[in-house]
């Protein structure tokens, strides 16, 4: 009843919703989003973007990343516009500080108002010229109860549990992947040492042989379907596997975990700053807010949409943890270049290699040479499926003759 109910409520406020500007009132915007990540109209929940549409007339064009990385790479190399970007909170800095984003028109956003204080003023974005919160959320473990013992949990080391083997997934993403290493050598998750760096790759080389699997969103189906026992991953998501799976579990490390925050922001090349800003006012209003958030299972930064949320999800101990276990998390900032360098080509190291190379630090020429193999593959590959299609064409062609 209270799902119907939200709903009609959501329906109404979409009726009632602040006028748009007049430039944005027609066309279309493209959003990029991270999988999974919004009321899509599934399980009786709202579909926010045809909602959004019905509103405004403005057409949807929504496409997903998986990683900031992967976002970021997108942006970098261009040859794709977007109007809405969700990246996460060190990766805004990151964007902030290359002039890659457009300050907002906050006239254009009127439901920042219901934005708690709490997360406004971020280290990523200090003066809140640039981006508005959509999610938090917290980083820590999933295990499957049936087949982890309860004595092995409770610290990052399950992942590195010999007696798991071939059941463990990792994070796709070096960000991610180096700050669990970085907290379980009881290092600061925004460490730039090299020698700290290095250190956490060979605690990840170490991982290595027992990892079945480095994963973004393809950890849903081996973690629900049981191919997988344990991965680390983000609460919220945590909040939607385990209506699959009741024997889902999930837990804060004792060593510390990442504490984020998810924000809506705009690039500088947007071709349509209106639509755009009118998209992220939409997301702002609490009933939208509360049934995205209710579908989600991540955490809102409006305390006003909780009451358009189930109770059990606004209630909920994982996505609602207490100040404090919040205490002891923390929030990733943007490194400087010379350290992002060295994570991303450490990474690659342990992705590709089977240990690091015998210098002190990176071998850049063997990086850069094992980039360059990797882009004529994927080149390679590509002319070949091009070409492989043709010749099927070509033999449909023949067949309908």
């Amino acid at each position: 009843m209270k799902k119907i109910f939200c709903i009609l409520l959501c329906s109404a406020m979409i009726l009632t919703s602040a006028p748009l500007p007049a430039e944005a009132d027609n066309g279309y915007i493209n959003v990029y989003n991270w999988g999974q990540y919004i009321s899509d109209g599934t399980d009786d929940y709202i579909d926010i973007n045809a909602a959004f549409t019905k509103a405004t007339g403005i057409k949807v064009n929504y496409m997903t990343f998986d990683s900031n990385e992967s976002l970021y790479t997108k942006l970098k190399t261009g040859g794709s516009t977007y109007d809405v970007l969700f990246p996460s909170d060190y990766m805004i800095a990151k964007l902030i500080e290359e002039n890659m984003l457009a300050e907002l028109d906050f006239s254009n956003i009127p439901n920042y108002r219901y934005i708690d204080e709490a997360y406004k003023n971020q280290a990523f974005d200090p003066e809140n010229l640039y981006s508005v919160p959509y999610t938090w959320g917290t980083v820590g473990v999933i295990y499957n109860d049936k087949y982890v013992d309860e004595e092995d949990i409770g610290s990052w080391d399950l992942l590195w549990n010999e007696k798991y083997s071939g059941k463990i997934l990792m994070f796709d993403n070096p960000r991610d992947a180096f700050a669990i290493a970085e907290s379980l050598l009881g290092f600061d998750i925004n460490t730039e040492y090299p020698a700290d760096l290095r250190a956490s790759a060979q605690k990840l080389l170490e991982q290595k042989p027992l990892v079945q699997a480095y994963v973004m969103d393809q950890i849903y189906d081996k973690m629900e379907r049981e191919e997988a026992w344990i991965a680390p991953y983000y609460a919220g998501d945590f909040m939607m596997m385990v209506e699959e799976n009741e024997h889902l579990q999930y837990y804060f490390p004792k060593e510390g975990f990442n504490l984020f925050i998810d924000a809506m922001v705009v690039p500088r090349n947007a071709q349509n700053k209106a639509g755009a800003e009118a998209y992220i006012n939409f997301l702002c209003d609490p009933a939208i807010s509360g049934e995205n958030m209710d579908y989600l299972g991540y955490s809102t930064p409006e305390t006003e949409a909780k009451q358009y949320m189930d109770e059990e999800t606004a209630n909920s101990p994982i996505a609602y943890p207490s100040q404090e276990v919040l205490a002891n998390g923390g929030s990733f900032l943007n490194l400087d270049v010379s350290a992002n360098q060295e994570m991303d080509a450490l990474w690659l190291q342990v992705k590709t290699m089977g240990s690091l190379d015998s210098y002190g630090h990176v071998n850049g020429f063997e990086i850069w040479a094992m980039a360059l193999l990797f882009v004529g593959l994927a080149v390679y590959l590509t002319a070949h499926r091009i070409r492989r299609r043709r010749r099927i064409a070509q033999r449909c062609a023949k067949w309908k003759t």
